[in-house]
């Protein structure tokens, strides 16, 4: 047996969690995690590799009826996916009666020859009548080659999953080097770690309208110094990121800042500074220059 290697799309409604599981396969966080929905907006590469795989794990926003611009790109990014890795894992969790959601991704699915993997998620919540009931909704429809229950929290059945995407790629050369875990750039990640907590920090309707752009980013003395702004859509977000006396904004920055320090090993010294630019989200010059169009 050669080498085996190749691409596998994570996709899903949002909120299921699918960046959790690329960064429980990965053993490191690159993707942003949230219980907010829409967190991952970009998509996001992942690489696992061993002795004899390469696994290149595609992490894609999540896929629902849009509400703006950026929502229909989001949406249009994660369905392309299909259509570019040899096996899908399609994430669901504990929802057991479908939508019309559900449905449009079934016939996404329905309409591509690529290997299909089933992934019922957070089974650690649920009953086991549950369980059994989602697996035979899902199973009985004949398009998986594959159903597996994981907790991607947990790590419960990561390896198991594994061996299965293995035994679905084909042989192949190693498209990344052994020690990459991800190809997204630096800035990028800094940019996601902000955003992240961000959305752990504010109200539910303003993370939706909120991106992040870094200033600058320049390394002196063995210190990181990182420029960046909060951009959000209305004056009045504006005021809630800030908070009382600043706290909320400086929250922000003190939880950024702690995870920047572990994640780049070195001191680093987080300004950040937020901004309105009203209705960004309808905005195409804006969506470009953040990187959504492709």
């Amino acid at each position: 047996m050669g080498y085996k290697s190749g691409f596998i799309g994570i996709i899903g409604r949002p909120n299921v969690g699918k960046s959790t599981l690329m960064n429980a396969i990965l053993g490191e966080k690159i993707a942003i995690m949230s219980d907010k929905p829409q967190t991952t907006r970009n998509v996001i590469r992942g690489v696992y590799t061993t002795e004899d795989t390469q696994f290149v794990f595609i992490d894609t926003p999540g896929i629902h009826k849009p509400k703006n611009k950026l929502g229909t790109i989001m949406t249009e990014n994660a369905e392309k996916t299909l259509e570019e890795v040899d096996i899908v894992l399609f994430i669901i969790d504990d929802r057991a009666n479908l939508d019309s959601e559900d449905l449009h991704i079934i016939e996404l699915l329905k309409n591509i020859k690529t290997s299909k993997v089933l992934v019922i998620n957070k089974i650690d919540k649920i009953e086991p009548e549950l369980f059994r009931k989602i697996y035979e909704t899902y199973n009985s429809m004949g398009i998986f080659d594959e159903v597996f229950g994981t907790s991607a929290t947990d790590k419960k059945n990561i390896d198991k999953l594994l061996q299965k995407i293995k035994e679905l790629l084909p042989e192949g050369p190693q498209f990344f080097p052994e020690d990459i875990l991800t190809d997204q750039h630096e800035r990028f990640l800094v940019q996601e770690i902000i955003r992240e907590k961000a959305l752990h920090y504010l109200e539910d309707e303003i993370p939706h309208g909120i991106a992040v752009e870094i200033m600058s980013m320049k390394e002196e003395n063995e210190i990181l110094k990182i420029q960046a702004e909060i951009i959000c859509e209305k004056k009045s977000h504006k005021g809630i990121i800030i908070g009382k006396g600043g706290r909320k904004l400086k929250g922000i920055g003190k939880s950024a800042r702690l995870e920047l320090e572990a994640f780049f090993g070195i001191k680093v010294f987080l300004e950040l500074w937020v901004k309105v630019k009203e209705n960004w989200r309808e905005n195409d010059s804006i969506l470009k220059n953040f990187g959504y169009y492709k």
